[in-house]
């Protein structure tokens, strides 16, 4: 049942976006050289993750005509 619920949570988290910043760092992990000290091969900050995730999100033409 504890299984169930919190498999529950996470689907909610995932579909919310309320887990987009932890993701963010798995992919960065993974994908990313974080050995290197240039600014661009560090993650963002989760203030600026968001900020940007926000302007790519409501910025610009969204409709279809």
């Amino acid at each position: 049942m504890l299984n169930n619920i919190k498999a529950a949570w996470r689907l909610l988290r995932r579909l919310s976006g309320d887990d987009a910043y932890e993701r963010y760092l798995e992919h960065f992990a993974r994908h990313h050289n974080v050995d290197c000290l240039h600014a661009c091969d560090r993650p963002l900050s989760k203030k600026d993750f968001f900020k940007q995730w926000q302007d790519e999100k409501w910025h610009g033409v969204k409709r279809c005509c």
